[in-house]
């Protein structure tokens, strides 16, 4: 019997059934349903599996290392841009190693449907020098998940698991597997190579460096690995992850005259690449992301103009690979793909109707006349919707938390009147810090945190900051006087702009929380939201 699961539920299925304690995760497109899933599992809540989502990406990092120390196993979930965040303690851990199994996973967003880029998280894993997966479907996105377990565990490191959007979000039918059980309590006997003071860390360095040749012998023998020669000595193909799909789908799953090697495991199995490379005139290298397995075999080889693939021009640099990409660089069809009729050209997001952001941008669009049209400092959430027509409030949009921190760095140049804008949910993951900068300093900066009781962007999950805006920001140093709450409704407008622009005038760190909840929140949330602020106070 099989189960219709989207790629990211298949493998958090996977995991479950992997014998897993923990899963810890910042909410973000297309990696979300994975915890969601664990979450709304009855199946997991029998287990006290831990589902509770953190409050950024290096604080579920770190707590995932925590309960893999203890021997249990644990998973930590991301989008690709949250490993930017979670960067300092997953470089870190592959050199102190883990205890129980643990598994990294990144879901990548080639095209950028819901990102500020296109970054491939195996250039993490390669600098990690740690075992990378790349399942190439929904069936392997679950079975790579109770691999993955037991290979962390094998070789005493943490493993990335990376999806990328297509796999992540389209279903297909799964055969579940036994599950195993969870692992006991099991301090390390050895606690000092968690202790990376430089004489411990230099110690394991070298532990992780030395393991290299066993990683390689690990992918050559990895079934996730495959290698079938064909009659064709002209074209070979090495395709990676979701990409060895797309090959299928062209040249179909029967016999073929072409010869393939299947990568979903990384280290590359440099004994399989030479035999494809040895065996065809040409490679032509299939990987949806950055080239990255291209330059890796210009530098094996040295042969530049054997190797195909997207630094040849045979396949496009930017955006996500689809099978008509990939027929073209086959030669199988050369026609050119018809241009999108405009009834479904793509159309950007707006706001939610009836939208606390809006009255907020309406409130702050009043003052552009005065205060000037290139000041607002915008953040990651819905309200970044609020640089687009017809709104067209905010000026920047960078990275989780950099509103506050680039306001204060305009500011210290001599910019007056700039305003940073920024979600609850994102300033408890990643702007309070920059607050405290600009609190220390007292640098002339307005901060508006546009406060809509929900990680709303990726479907509402609960915000952290829930009913402790306040007190955090005076915990801070925000001075009382210019802590100020507004409420962006259209029958408080006049009220809004006069406090707004009362602030702009005080020559110093003010914040103004604009509270409203989400309108799509339902009226269960609404009361669960009520209920934990009077909890509170």
């Amino acid at each position: 019997m099989k189960s219709l699961l989207l790629g990211n539920e298949a493998l958090a299925q996977g995991s479950i059934d992997a014998g897993l304690s923990g899963v810890y995760a910042y909410p973000g497109t297309p990696s979300t349903e994975i915890t969601e899933y664990i979450q709304k599992s009855k199946l997991a809540k029998e287990l006290n599996i831990h589902t509770t989502w953190s409050v950024n990406e290096k604080t579920a990092m770190e707590a995932a290392l925590g309960m893999s120390y203890v021997g249990k196993r644990s998973m930590v979930v991301m989008k690709h841009v949250g490993l930017n965040v979670a960067s300092d303690v997953f470089m870190n851990m592959a050199v102190s190693g883990v205890n129980g199994g643990l598994v990294v996973v990144v879901a990548d967003d080639p095209s950028m449907h819901s990102s500020q880029n296109e970054q491939d998280s195996r250039f993490y894993g390669k600098f990690a020098m740690i075992p990378i997966l790349e399942p190439s479907n929904q069936q392997e996105a679950y079975d790579s998940m109770l691999y993955a377990f037991d290979l962390s565990e094998e070789v005493k490191l943490p493993v990335l698991l990376r999806m990328v959007t297509r796999l992540s979000h389209s279903r297909a039918g799964i055969v579940l597997r036994k599950r195993r059980g969870p692992n006991d309590i099991n301090l390390p006997t050895d606690t000092s190579r968690f202790a990376l003071l430089p004489m411990n860390a230099r110690k394991q360095f070298d532990l992780l460096v030395n393991k290299q040749d066993a990683l390689i012998e690990y992918s050559e023998k990895s079934n996730l690995n495959s290698l079938k020669k064909g009659k064709n000595r002209g074209v070979g193909i090495l395709a990676c992850g979701i990409a060895h799909n797309y090959v299928m789908e062209n040249i179909g799953d029967e016999e073929t005259d072409y010869s393939i090697l299947k990568i979903s495991q990384y280290p590359l199995p440099k004994e399989k690449v030479k035999a494809l490379y040895d065996h065809c005139d040409e490679i032509l290298v299939v990987e949806d992301g950055y080239p990255i397995v291209e330059e890796l075999l210009h530098n094996y080889f040295d042969e530049d103009d054997k190797i195909k693939g997207k630094l040849s021009g045979d396949l496009p640099r930017t955006g996500e690979l689809n099978p008509n990409i990939v027929g073209r660089s086959l030669g199988l069809f050369q026609n050119k793909m018809a241009p999108i009729p405009s009834v479904v050209t793509p159309r950007p997001p707006q706001l939610c109707e009836g939208c606390g952001h809006t009255d907020l941008f309406n409130a702050i669009n009043e003052l552009i006349p005065v205060i000037g049209d290139k000041n607002v400092f915008g953040d990651i959430g819905c309200y970044a919707l609020g640089a687009l027509p017809p709104l067209g409030t905010i000026n920047t949009l960078i990275d989780m938390g950099a509103s506050i921190t680039m306001a204060k760095g305009a500011a210290d140049a001599g910019l007056e009147n700039a305003i940073a804008v920024i979600g609850d949910s994102t300033f408890t993951h990643s702007g309070m810090t920059g607050l405290l900068d600009a609190v220390y300093e007292n640098t002339p900066i307005t901060v508006i945190i546009s406060d809509n009781s929900a990680v709303a962007m990726t479907g509402a999950q609960e915000s952290t900051a829930v009913g402790r805006l306040h007190k955090i920001c005076l915990g801070i140093g925000v001075h009382p006087d210019h802590l100020k709450t507004i409420v962006p409704l259209k029958k408080n407008h006049e009220e809004n702009v006069e406090i707004l622009r009362n602030e702009l005038k005080y020559k110093g760190v003010s914040v103004i929380i604009s509270e409203r909840p989400c309108v799509r929140l339902s009226r269960d949330q609404k009361e669960q939201i009520k209920a934990r602020i009077a909890a509170l106070n």
